[in-house]
């Protein structure tokens, strides 16, 4: 599997997209740029309705009110932060394809995703009885404090593909190399 993503990561690494996006003197930058403050907004108004989940912020307002109204703007957000992330991907796939933190990244990016959905469905089925309480019930707060986590570990993952210590270059340990992508015998980057 690690060969298979290596060559897809070469190839796109071969376009004229790729190299025009990486080498460019400006798009990358605002590329990355735009993906860090749709990252700020979505995960921003999630944080707020998680805080209002677990009672500590807009007590006095309606969950669902909260929820409803922060809905569309943050959907709007994380999906031009996705779209921005594909381009960080695409501007530089070898080494991307190879980071240990990106595949991190993306297993807690799925645990969000399907955390995301239970969640949701979890709050339709709760038909807004305690939608004027303080808190939610107990397993909406559970939902929320593993969206928290899981956006944490996403945003600190994300910074640290910037600062790849497990580089594939850098020969690590077997295990690493593994998890990372590492392909033996390839040129990295």
């Amino acid at each position: 599997m690690n060969e298979s993503i290596y060559q897809l990561a070469v190839w796109l690494d071969s376009t004229r997209w790729s190299t025009m996006l990486h080498e460019s003197f400006y798009m990358y930058n605002w590329v990355e740029t735009t993906h860090v403050l749709t990252l700020m907004i979505s995960l921003g108004l999630l944080l707020v309705i998680d805080l209002r989940m677990l009672g500590y912020a807009l007590p006095g307002m309606p969950a669902s009110q909260v929820a409803d109204r922060l809905h569309w703007p943050m959907i709007f957000g994380f999906t031009v932060m996705f779209i921005t992330g594909a381009l960080l991907f695409y501007a530089i796939p070898v080494r991307s394809a190879q980071s240990l933190w990106l595949r991190i990244k993306f297993v807690l990016l799925i645990c969000a995703f399907v955390n995301a959905v239970l969640f949701h469905r979890q709050m339709r089925q709760a038909n807004n009885s305690w939608d004027t309480e303080r808190r939610a019930p107990a397993r909406l707060r559970l939902g929320a404090l593993l969206s928290i986590s899981f956006w944490v570990g996403v945003v600190i993952c994300g910074r640290l593909i910037a600062y790849d210590w497990f580089d594939c270059a850098k020969e690590p340990s077997p295990f690493i190399a593994t998890v990372a992508g590492c392909v033996a015998g390839q040129e990295q980057f």
